[in-house]
């Protein structure tokens, strides 16, 4: 992977869905992977040059915070490879 990854988890499926809306629309990233985590948790992961992916996340958390409750977000500048496998 030579791509940054990041993620953004909210306690609401509607707030997830407004942190991918608002990544896709804030930076050049893709959406990787949109996961009900369970008791309420979503988790949307993206990926694209770390730039854009600072500022997507830094939009979505900032959006989701607007209508539910953001557990955590975070980016990972460079992942290595192995991380490849989860996805």
């Amino acid at each position: 992977m030579r791509e940054a990854i990041g993620m953004v988890e909210t306690r609401s499926l509607i707030g997830a869905i407004e942190a991918a809306d608002t990544m896709v629309k804030a930076a050049n990233v893709k959406i990787m992977d949109f996961e009900i985590v369970g008791s309420g948790l979503v988790s949307v992961t993206v990926s694209g040059d770390v730039g854009a992916v600072k500022a997507a996340v830094e939009s979505g958390e900032a959006r989701a915070a607007q209508v539910a409750e953001v557990i955590s977000a975070n980016v990972i500048p460079r992942p290595h490879d192995e991380v490849d496998k989860i996805f």
